[in-house]
């Protein structure tokens, strides 16, 4: 058909009048967007879209792995890994490292409910050395020692040890190749159940006697054809974990006389070959013991039976495989099964839903059934890409109820995030990993770069705003790492970082005491908002997360010292800059306020002195499920109180003499220069010097974390006040910040809170991993997925304020009651 076929043609249709956008820059499209335009894409909201993509990206990736793979924690125990230093470190899951009680309580627990603790092992001298090592650490703890002396006495006998205590059984079977006799040794398992776990193996002595030939590798694959439905059998009808044991390589130097025809390459491929058989069985390869004896070859002493680190590995696996889905180690992840939501988890997430759902339905009303459609001429007319800062797609009404909902829909999409990455085997998790060189590199790069961008402060005061929103960036970026890196085995960064906790309740105390002194705000709906802002995601998590209160340690210790120093100030008589202002007896006011601290010190010494009187009043409903963990316990809490038990309290007094100074000129931090002249400034800035070493010398003395934290509170002022002078002492550096800095501290109680589910992993036990085998491209992107989670759940937080926290004081009452009531059946229900 032609065009004058039809009824029109397209130049005949009207078309509608020109937009102001249209012209050349319709014709250009993104030709006409200048560099300005591309550097307006570089803001937080294209991060949260990228970091989107991202998550979305990797959530395809694992999903293929567990459909196409089969990946699972277990399979990852047994499939691959890697040592680190002398930590082994399994694919994609955490290792519990047991301990001998530890097991006993293991296989105690499973005779508790009747189950059977039965370890069988069938294979040659090597998987002999994995019985002796189980029996040697089960039996006496013994992690490490030589078995080959064992072996020379009846190498070829079988081998039985029970312990009744624990109805515990480990046998031995002596079969160095796949024959009838292997086969023979299963017949026992043909029918009822068979043993907890059968780790089976051979290969080596086949390769010896052979002199390694292509016959007795085809003879070798046929046997073990002919074995497969047997150990099919066992696992299917018996019960039981069936691991297939490759054979681990040999130090070829090392190897004497005729054993020198055992060749790595011959090793391969029987290994191969067994893969093979096994590859869509359900007896598991044990590949992963292949990697154990590769990364302890020099430890061989006769370069064939393995060496005591890696056996002793090997038992920590079969005790994690056993152990680990019936104990609730945190730090276990591989063969651990999900945890079931609990319904306080399943109501919390119903309401989320109910907000996403509730949005879904607004967006949809509001994008496609208020659309009018166009007239058929306007296809033709084309509009330009917007630039960067006008694009608004759906034109979605903001009101409160839309507000509301729109971030209510955007927690449950985040939490949800938490949810899988936490609380489920979706993604992967590893076990931490530390060295003083991945600590200390990291803070160093980011000390550097925070420093690199600074700029100049709107305000000159002794610890303003700005400096303040610095150094809690700092010192939660230095936490970040310090969690990441399990960096707590170290005494000295263990102490220094005892100190950040400390320094954020003096910044607390001294920020919050400041603050009442200039407004003399003291009504409820200020003490509530600040509340609010520390609790919110705290008290989401503990619902969606199963988690209780105590866990988030830093959110109740400083939600509990705020209150403390809030109901001081608030006791009459209020003091407050007008207060003194007008008062004829301005030395009695300040008089008062030294009386409310020196009071506050001898109840809290008082409490401190008498672990019974504080559990009294901590352990006394209805507010003891807010002090106590999942196990009903309150040292926790104490041990938490106690350490920081006077630094809101030092941030406090430090704040009065502050204000004293100031009042008598006793400093001038009105200006760009130094707080005081250089024959004052130079004595004060080496005292100040000599504090900061004076405590990093105390963290080296000091060998011991108890005796340490016993002392930590009487000085921990001394290393936050010698660093405050420092960094106040001369005007050009006092009013200057890190930007990069204080846009962490804006959000350090997110990151804080947020890194026990999306940066580590299992409650900060491990880390989570997103991509495997690349630890630093894995820390770079979960680092950025984490950041803008933290940053949109601060908006979030902003945004939700008004309407659980109302400015009309008789509504907050309101609203609180609603809350209390609320929380009273859960605090009944968690005890």
């Amino acid at each position: 058909m032609t065009g004058s076929d039809n009824v029109g043609s397209i130049k005949d249709i009207p078309m509608p009048p020109a937009s102001p956008t249209s012209g050349v820059e319709n014709q250009e499209g993104l030709s006409s967007w200048t560099p300005a335009d591309y550097m307006r894409l570089l803001n937080v909201t294209t991060a949260k879209c990228l970091a989107i993509l991202l998550v979305i990206a990797f959530g395809i990736y694992h999903s293929l792995l567990h459909a196409t793979y089969g990946v699972t924690p277990c399979k990852g125990l047994l499939k691959d890994g890697m040592y680190k230093g002398s930590q082994w470190q399994p694919w994609g899951c955490m290792m519990h490292k047991y301990t001998r009680t530890d097991s006993e309580r293991c296989f105690r627990y499973n005779r508790f409910w009747g189950r059977r603790n039965h370890l069988v092992y069938i294979g040659d001298s090597r998987v002999r050395q994995l019985y002796t090592a189980s029996r040697h650490w089960i039996e006496a703890g013994l992690e490490q020692g030589d078995t080959n002396g064992e072996l020379e006495q009846n190498p070829h006998a079988d081998l039985t040890w029970e312990n009744a205590a624990q109805n515990l059984k480990l046998d031995f079977i002596w079969a160095p190749m796949v024959n009838e006799t292997m086969q023979k040794s299963l017949q026992r398992w043909k029918t009822g159940a068979g043993p907890t776990v059968i780790v089976i193996g051979a290969g080596a002595h086949s390769i010896n006697i052979s002199n390694g030939s292509d016959t007795a590798l085809d003879e070798h694959r046929r046997n073990l054809t002919r074995l497969k439905p047997d150990l099919e059998n066992i696992v299917e009808f018996g019960g039981s974990k069936v691991l297939w044991a490759l054979q681990a390589p040999v130090n070829w130097d090392r190897l004497n006389g005729s054993s020198k025809v055992i060749t790595n390459d011959a090793i391969w491929q029987y290994n191969s070959q067994s893969s093979k058989v096994f590859s869509k069985s359900s007896v598991i390869v044990w590949s992963s013991l292949y990697r154990l004896g590769e990364g302890t070859l020099d430890e061989m002493s006769d370069g064939f039976h393995m060496s005591p680190m890696a056996l002793s590995k090997a038992t920590q696996m079969v005790l994690n495989l056993v152990c680990n889905d019936n104990m609730n180690f945190n730090d276990g992840s591989c063969c651990k099964s999900s945890d079931r939501p609990t319904s306080l988890q399943i109501i919390a997430f119903i309401i989320l839903g109910c907000g996403l759902g509730l949005t879904l339905v607004v967006v949809i009303y509001e994008t496609v059934c208020k659309r009018h459609p166009s007239h058929h001429y306007q296809q033709y007319h084309y509009q330009a890409l917007p630039r960067p800062g006008m694009i608004n797609i759906c034109n979605l009404p903001l009101n409160n109820v839309t507000t509301f909902l729109f971030s209510l829909a955007k927690l449950a999409v985040i939490v949800t995030y938490f949810y899988i990455c936490d609380r489920t085997n979706f993604f992967m998790k590893e076990n931490k990993y530390f060295t003083p060189i991945n600590f200390w590199l990291p803070v160093l790069y980011m000390t550097v770069l925070g420093i690199f961008f600074n700029e100049e402060s709107s305000y000159t005061s002794i610890l303003h705003r700005d400096q303040t929103d610095e150094w809690k960036g700092w010192m939660q970026l230095v936490i970040l790492v310090y969690h990441m890196t399990g960096a707590s085995s170290s005494v000295p960064i263990y102490m220094h970082v005892r100190v950040l906790i400390s320094a954020y309740l003096f910044l607390t105390g001294y920020g919050h005491a400041t603050y009442f002194w200039q407004r003399g705000k003291t009504g409820i709906t200020r003490m509530i908002q600040v509340l609010f802002k520390m609790n919110f995601l705290t008290i989401v998590l503990c619902m969606c997360m199963n988690r209780p209160y105590q866990f988030y340690f830093f959110v109740p210790l400083v939600s509990f010292w705020y209150l403390v120093l809030y109901s001081i100030l608030i006791c009459p008589p209020v003091v407050t800059a007008q207060v003194v202002e007008d008062s004829p007896s301005p030395v009695t006011q300040y008089l008062y306020l030294v009386l409310k601290f020196a009071a506050l010190v001898a109840l809290v010494s008082m409490m401190y002195l008498s672990e019974v009187f504080f559990e009294k009043v901590f352990v006394t409903r209805p507010w003891k499920a807010l002090f106590v963990t999942t196990d009903d316990d309150i040292h926790e809490w104490w041990f938490r109180w106690k350490l920081d038990r006077y630094s809101i309290i030092y941030g406090a007094m430090f704040a009065l003499i502050i204000i004293c100074g100031g009042k008598l000129k006793m400093y001038d931090d009105s200006n760009h220069g130094s707080l005081w002249p250089k024959s004052i400034s130079i004595p004060i800035s080496l005292a100040a010097i000599v504090g900061l070493g004076s405590y990093t010398i105390f963290s080296f003395i000091c060998k011991n974390k108890l005796d340490c934290n016993e002392v930590h509170p009487y000085i921990s002022f001394v290393p936050i006040i010698s660093f405050t002078i420092l960094r106040n002492l001369a005007g050009f550096v006092r009013s200057r910040y890190s930007s990069f800095f204080a846009w962490f501290g804006k959000l350090h109680v997110e990151l804080f809170i947020a890194q026990y589910h999306i940066w580590l992993g299992a409650d900060t036990h491990g880390v989570l991993v997103l991509i495997p085998n690349y630890p630093v491209i894995n820390v770079l992107l979960t680092s950025f997925i984490f950041v803008c989670a933290c940053h949109e759940i601060h908006s979030i937080t902003v945004q939700l304020m008004p309407y659980f926290v109302p400015t009309d004081p008789l509504l907050v009452i309101r609203n609180v009651i609603v809350f209390i009531l609320i929380l009273v059946p859960i605090g009944i229900h968690d005890g």
